[in-house]
């Protein structure tokens, strides 16, 4: 029904069932998002913890809970605006209209992806582990970005290294693989979710 009320009004809707929908959506780098607190799987508070420190953009959260301990909850995870159902559409449309109008941050660029408990974030160039940080050299994030924004593709040794070293860099591919081994191993300090992949004979490729 909101989609379909915000679509009307010229809006371009992305719609998520879940929490993992909901960060997928996020990549799109959305300038507002409505949260239902109460989703399967994660719950709305869960998801704006996790995706706070990498949107700049405003987040309403939309529930039945009345209690002004769950109201401030949802602005401690993160939330601007706390919107109690039942509420009528022309009020939900005031408030989104209200927040983007006072948005002063329509030029950050956040570029963020989700993998599982794994989050890339392209524009601070690291990783993070839930809430802990991922330490990488510049060459190890380059590569990190090079196969995570092209998801599944095969990227064999070679290539990876002319597009990340450059093609008259003194050396050979060989380094690549001692790369992949670090990247490989600073992420298994943490968990054991393989996100590179070897295809033998191929190259690598990254999984989400």
């Amino acid at each position: 029904m909101l989609a379909s009320f915000f679509e009307s009004k010229g809006y371009l809707v992305l719609s998520a069932m879940s929490g993992t929908e909901v960060l997928k959506c996020v990549e799109k780098q959305p300038d507002i998002i409505l949260l239902d607190i109460n989703m399967p799987g994660s719950d709305g508070l869960e998801v704006c913890e996790r995706i706070r420190d990498h949107v700049s953009c405003p987040i309403l959260f939309l529930t039945a809970r009345i209690e002004d301990a769950d109201k401030v909850k949802g602005f401690a995870a993160g939330g601007d605006d706390y919107i109690v159902k039942p509420f009528s559409l022309a009020e939900l449309e005031a408030r989104v209209s209200a927040h983007l109008r006072r948005e002063a941050r329509h030029n950050f660029e956040a570029q963020v992806k989700f993998s599982g408990d794994l989050t890339i974030d392209y524009s601070e160039r690291c990783l993070f582990f839930r809430d802990k940080r991922i330490g990488l050299a510049k060459k190890e994030f380059e590569i990190v970005e090079l196969l995570s924004q092209n998801s599944g593709q095969v990227f064999d040794k070679e290539r990876i290294y002319e597009r990340i070293w450059g093609y008259d860099s003194e050396g050979d591919s060989s380094v690549v693989a001692e790369h992949i081994r670090r990247i490989r191993a600073k992420i298994a300090a943490y968990t054991e979710r393989a996100y590179l992949e070897t295809v033998w004979g191929c190259g690598y490729k990254w999984i989400r």
